[in-house]
Formats: C-alpha cells, sequence, structure tokens
C-alpha cells in the first residue's frame, strides 16, 4: 500500500480552461480573436488564487463584456498533447453589455447549425455536447489539432 503512494520523479502540470456556452433564444455566443481569424467560445485559462467559477466570470467579461451565471457544467475536455484540461460550462447572462474588446474583435450570437466556417474545430464539439442537454457532463478526448489551433484551447 505505501508503494502506491510513491510519487514518480515525472511531475504532470496541466493547464486548466475554462470556457462558456452561452445561449439566446437558440443561438450560441461566440467572441472573433483579435490575435488570429478564428471564432471561439468565451473562456480560457485559470490563474492562480482564482476559483473555477471566478475564472468563468473574469474570462467571459474580458471577451464579451457581458456578466455571466455559471449554471452547469457541459463536458471536461482531455488535451494531453497540450497538458491541458478544459472546463465547459454553460452560463446565462446577468448583465453588462455584449461588445468587442482588447481580446475579441467582435462577439455574435449564431444559430449552431450556422457556425462560421473558421470556428474552431474543439469548440465546435463542445457546442454540440451542449445541445445534447445531458443530465451529465460528458468527458471526451480532444486529442487532434489544426495547424491553426495548436496554440489555442
Amino acid at each position: 500500500m505505501t508503494e502506491a503512494l510513491v510519487s514518480t520523479t515525472r511531475s504532470a502540470t496541466f493547464r486548466i480552461g475554462v470556457y462558456a456556452v452561452i445561449f439566446d433564444r437558440g443561438r450560441v455566443l461566440l467572441a472573433h480573436r483579435r490575435d488570429i481569424d478564428w471564432w471561439n467560445l468565451p473562456g480560457g485559462g485559470m490563474e492562480p488564487d482564482e476559483t473555477v467559477e471566478e475564472a468563468m466570470r473574469r474570462e467571459v467579461r474580458e471577451e464579451t463584456g457581458l456578466d455571466v451565471l455559471v449554471e452547469r457544467l457541459i463536458g471536461v475536455y482531455s488535451k494531453p498533447q497540450k497538458q491541458e484540461v478544459v472546463l465547459t460550462f454553460r452560463c446565462s447572462v446577468v448583465g453588462g453589455m455584449l461588445s468587442a474588446t482588447e481580446e475579441s474583435r467582435e462577439c455574435r450570437f449564431f444559430s449552431p447549425d450556422a457556425l462560421p466556417l473558421n470556428t474552431l474545430p474543439k469548440h465546435r464539439q463542445r457546442v454540440e455536447d451542449a445541445l445534447l442537454d445531458l443530465p451529465h457532463a460528458v468527458i471526451r478526448d480532444q486529442l487532434s489539432s489544426t495547424k491553426e489551433d495548436q496554440h489555442l484551447s
């Protein structure tokens, strides 16, 4: 039993990402990034000393200008090739004003069946998972990367 508790010399350090799926009248909110020509769900990495909910609210505010309530977990996504674990939550708007920000050149609601062609593939999958409206979170591996999204979550 003691041997099982001994840690290995290789330490695992993972980045934790949080992303929001926000629906309004059946449409989903996407942000168009300033640094590259891709649409994505609002979100990003957690900061030290931050709770999951604090990170989610901060990231949505930074990228969209909106204040949100974190409602429920949609999915947990493993990305070992980037040493990341991504948590995706369904959120609802409780304040703020939808606007472009320093991180996003535009924010807009889209019908899930008409997302822009340049929507990050991993984010498309997360929207599809949200639409399943399951009573539990999905757990998925997101192992593949396109050339464009290799540095993104």
